[in-house]
């Protein structure tokens, strides 16, 4: 089985965190020597933090429309190489103000990358924009505010991000009251750094219909079942989880478990360059360490369309596409 030529769905992927070399070589001088240890994360970090410092590289060098939209445009190339048909990609605006851009700017010049990557490659996307966990409350709510601005411009979500431990989210329920409001869609970093307890904090403060990695919730076979029942969507991201210290390994993941368990989840890279994997490379770890096939990869693929932030016209012609690139 050539998992390469698969049709994928991916929900859980971020732009500043998923730059490609050739893309970085462009904006200045760069070695790959110097490529790998400022954007690529060690395999093995401390911890979520360690890891999320990594994120800083790809901040900085996003600092003006030009790179914004080559960005953006490099990202599309990413998919279509490895056979994704509808993405989700997510960033937080306000930290690509550094040089003056204006957060209306920042929104307007990647949703216009967007559409035209989705013109070049034939690839349906939509931008989600973070908020960050050591946002302000006035932070948090601009953010918000600029996803219902653009919500006509292919913004089509909301999430909360960065390292879950040490930071309140009472600085977010305002801006997450907003967006459902205006009837954004909303999704929200939680059970990956911290245990089912925040999975459950975020469910009773944000609502949202989707959940970002949220893995830690299988220490609670209550928060298993309510996320089964209430069809709430974990975003999984393995190789993050491994390379953040969540699991020693992919063999103590609990992707497999999860899944026998009836909750709907996907299967996604999270960081394509910190964590230097591809979305075929994670089915291939999956195939390799839970003897996943066509099954369970059609099986995440579809629930992903099922929670995508899209309209169901769209997610319509999406599961025929996937089905009909399930049978050969």
């Amino acid at each position: 089985m050539d998992l390469s030529k698969l049709p994928k769905i991916e929900l859980h992927l971020h732009l500043d965190c998923s730059l490609s070399f050739s893309f970085v070589r462009q904006l200045e001088a760069c070695s790959p020597e110097s490529y790998q240890s400022r954007f690529v994360a060690p395999a093995k970090c401390r911890d979520l933090n360690e890891y999320l410092q990594y994120a800083l590289s790809g901040i900085a060098v996003l600092q003006t429309k030009t790179a914004l939209e080559n960005a953006t445009l490099d990202l599309f190339e990413q998919l279509r190489a490895d056979n994704v048909i509808y993405a989700e990609i997510r960033f937080a605006p306000l930290e690509h103000r550094k040089k003056g851009l204006a957060g209306q700017e920042v929104v307007q010049v990647v949703s216009k990358a967007m559409q035209e990557g989705s013109r070049q490659t034939g690839i349906q996307a939509g931008l989600i924009l973070c908020t960050l966990r050591n946002y302000s409350e006035v932070q948090s709510l601009e953010t918000a505010t600029l996803a219902a601005a653009f919500k006509a411009d292919g913004v089509v979500g909301f999430d909360i991000a960065a390292d879950e431990a040490g930071f309140s989210i009472q600085n977010h329920i305002a801006a997450f009251q907003f967006a459902r409001t205006n009837g954004i869609h909303c999704t929200a970093h939680a059970g990956e750094a911290c245990g089912p307890e925040s999975v459950w904090e975020s469910i009773r403060e944000f609502a949202p219909q989707r959940i970002g990695h949220g893995v830690r919730s299988v220490e609670d076979p209550s928060l298993v079942d309510f996320l089964r029942e209430h069809k709430i969507h974990l975003e999984v991201c393995p190789t993050s989880n491994i390379q953040t210290n969540v699991y020693p390994g992919l063999p103590d993941h609990p992707i497999d478990k999860l899944y026998r368990s009836g909750v709907s989840l996907g299967i996604n890279t999270d960081a394509r360059t910190i964590s230097n994997v591809t979305l075929t490379d994670e089915y291939q770890k999956l195939a390799q360490t839970f003897h996943w096939g066509k099954t369970e990869f059609l099986a995440c693929n579809l629930a992903a369309v099922d929670h995508a932030f899209t309209r169901p016209e769209v997610k319509a012609a999406l599961r025929q596409r996937l089905l009909a690139g399930f049978e050969g």
